[in-house]
């Protein structure tokens, strides 16, 4: 290639997270698909499913800020590798699990682990990525993570059929280990580290893209008294309540509410999650497009989130009260097409206001996105339990309408550092 003509580097590093981002989801939707199978074994119960799922949630929110940290002080190439390694075990080893208790410990751990996953890939994406890229790489890799969310029900459920339950955990958690060992191999902190990046395309990033080194103190004060950090980061709790139970309920609630078999389960509960994959590539392919066209860049965010949200506050309530059960897998489509809409602009925010410290902001965001995730399978087991499906969905319908409503006053040029 000519010296004079950018390289691409900067593209397999955003082909190497996207796989990443596939690989998260893939191990934690594990145990979702899984569930029917692990009742069946240990007797449990939906409220005692709840607190093994939430379990996850709960450690992978309250190690998001400390997963950005590791980002921000180590650099990605040596934390990301990490921690995909450390989570990976742990997902293994669920399968090993003998009680309750031990599968609670267990998944916590694996939680912590995938916590600092999010926030360290953005601060990856942060050095090499040009502002004009940055919606639709936001956008694609939250797309891997559906796209590996919705691959997995049908997978496990095939799997779970043939060779039983713990097998699931232990195949699809070797696939984090050879991620790691390519991740470490090849992607570099700096684009100049980089023997691959030709002088056209460090140029291009250099002059896009401000750098500073790597162990700087993260301003954490001026971070968590931003008020665009807040409204951001709350209405990314609406958003991760809603996500939850499709992650972690949604094919139990097709099995026991909609009565499909354990095979159809696996199948129609993966249609959602491709659905969303779409959302996340269009979400922040049209917030970008919008950017430039003159809109400006804080409207551009906006109006794609809003719509979104929108979406998805009545989908989900068509989807909760259709009486035929493929309708209601439909309108669980729409629903997750809407939501997933809001996740491009929603991760692209924290690099428009973040900047070089866009692994904390991310970090502070999905920290209440994801106490929103383990508030939301925490409590639906328990509701599930004693007032029935219906509640859980009207629950995430009404967030879905505050975070329509928190977006109006998100203005992603204002910078926060």
């Amino acid at each position: 290639m000519s010296q004079n003509h950018p390289t691409r580097v900067r593209h397999v590093v955003l082909a190497l997270t996207v796989a990443a981002y596939m690989i998260t989801y893939m191990d934690r939707v594990v145990i979702s698909s899984a569930v029917p199978a692990i009742q069946k074994e240990f007797g449990f119960s939906m409220a005692t499913m709840g607190l093994i799922l939430g379990s996850f949630r709960w450690a992978y929110s309250f190690f998001q800020i400390p997963g950005g940290w590791l980002g921000d002080k180590f650099g990605p190439r040596r934390a990301l590798a990490g921690i995909v390694a450390w989570w990976s075990l742990f997902c293994s080893l669920t399968a090993g699990m003998w009680s309750a208790t031990s599968m609670i410990v267990c998944r916590f751990l694996f939680g912590m682990g995938e916590a600092g996953a999010f926030p360290i890939a953005t601060r990856s994406l942060s050095r090499w990525m040009l502002p004009s890229e940055r919606g639709f790489s936001q956008g694609i890799t939250h797309a891997g993570s559906r796209l590996g969310a919705a691959m997995t029900p049908a997978l496990v459920a095939w799997i779970v059929a043939r060779h039983g339950w713990r097998v699931a955990f232990v195949a699809f958690g070797s696939l984090g280990v050879v991620w790691a060992i390519t991740w470490f191999v090849y992607y570099r902190d700096l684009p100049s580290e980089h023997k691959g990046v030709n002088p056209a395309e460090l140029a291009l990033i250099t002059n896009s893209v401000p750098a500073r080194k790597t162990g700087d103190g993260v301003p954490w004060r001026i971070i968590l008294s931003n008020r665009q950090m807040w409204l951001l980061s709350s209405a990314y709790f609406c958003y991760g309540y809603s996500l939850a139970v499709y992650l972690d309920w949604f094919p139990k609630y097709l099995n026991s509410a909609r009565g499909f078999s354990l095979e159809k389960m696996g199948i129609y509960a993966s249609l959602p999650l491709f659905a969303g994959t779409l959302g996340d590539i269009a979400g922040g392919w049209i917030s970008d497009i919008l950017a430039k066209t003159g809109l400006g860049l804080a409207k551009a965010r906006q109006v794609v989130a809003i719509i979104g949200f929108l979406i998805g506050a009545v989908a989900i309530l068509g989807a909760c009260f259709a009486a035929d059960p493929t309708t209601s897998v439909i309108f669980s489509c729409v629903a997750m097409f809407g939501l997933e809409l809001t996740v491009g602009v929603s991760w692209a925010i924290p690099l428009d206001i973040g900047g070089d410290y866009s692994g904390s902001v991310s970090a502070v965001m999905n920290t209440l996105g994801n106490m929103g995730g383990a508030v939301s399978t925490t409590l639906s087991g328990f509701l599930v339990q004693y007032y029935g499906w219906n509640s859980t969905f009207i629950a995430m319908s009404v967030l879905s309408l505050i975070a329509a409503g928190l977006f109006t006053q998100i203005d992603a040029e204002k910078r926060i550092v």
